[in-house]
């Protein structure tokens, strides 16, 4: 994948932690697989801009923080 790729993984994963988040909370509010947001925050899925504003709202950032 690429940088932006990873990028928004490191950052989902990091917020996430701090703020006490599981990957299953979060798969779970999106309606998806727990390995799907394994996968973003490692950086292997590409995620539309759809999903990546059901993150940012999961875990209750702006859509930019993720991109920081």
């Amino acid at each position: 994948m690429n940088e932006d790729s990873k990028k928004l993984g490191k950052n989902l994963k990091t917020l996430r932690t701090r703020k006490g988040i599981t990957q299953i909370e979060i798969a779970n509010i999106l309606g998806v697989d727990r390995s799907f947001v394994s996968n973003i925050e490692n950086g292997k899925n590409n995620p539309t801009l759809s999903t990546i504003t059901k993150l940012a709202k999961a875990i209750n950032v702006p859509v930019d923080e993720l991109f920081k």
